[in-house]
């Protein structure tokens, strides 16, 4: 029941850790323009070089922010099973692709986002392992 608790709460912890980055950080220091319909893919995706570099660069680090926080957390409740981190940090990493594929980017901002999501996930690897690892 630990592990399960520890997958959801991190998979939270993760999510939300996205949303400040990418949101309410990212979207506040660089607005997107005009009109913009964040939650909407189509204009998105047909508006992709409207959206400031700075506001894509906050996605980047929302990404790899977001695997490595969730993983730690879920290693973190569980103590005794990497497996809640490596769900987590699968899910992160899956969205994170998910994302590269279904929107268009720029070559710098592709390779990054998917560089650093698995870079993320080594790293929240690690700190999950040392949080499991404490018993």
């Amino acid at each position: 029941m630990k592990n399960i608790l520890a997958t959801i709460v991190g998979f939270i912890v993760a999510s939300v850790t996205v949303y400040i980055f990418e949101t309410l950080i990212g979207h506040n220091l660089f607005p997107l323009p005009e009109g913009a319909k964040p939650m909407d893919m189509e204009w998105i995706k047909n508006n992709m070089d409207q959206i400031p570099t700075g506001s894509k660069i906050f996605v980047v680090i929302a990404h790899f922010v977001g695997v490595i926080t969730g993983m730690f957390i879920a290693g973190l409740i569980s103590k005794t099973s990497i497996i809640p981190a490596y769900i987590v940090g699968g899910l992160m990493v899956a969205a994170t692709l998910f994302n590269i594929f279904m929107l268009p980017k720029e070559v710098w901002f592709t390779i990054a986002d998917g560089a650093l999501a698995f870079i993320g996930f080594f790293i929240g690897t690690s700190l999950a392992k040392k949080q499991t690892s404490k018993i």
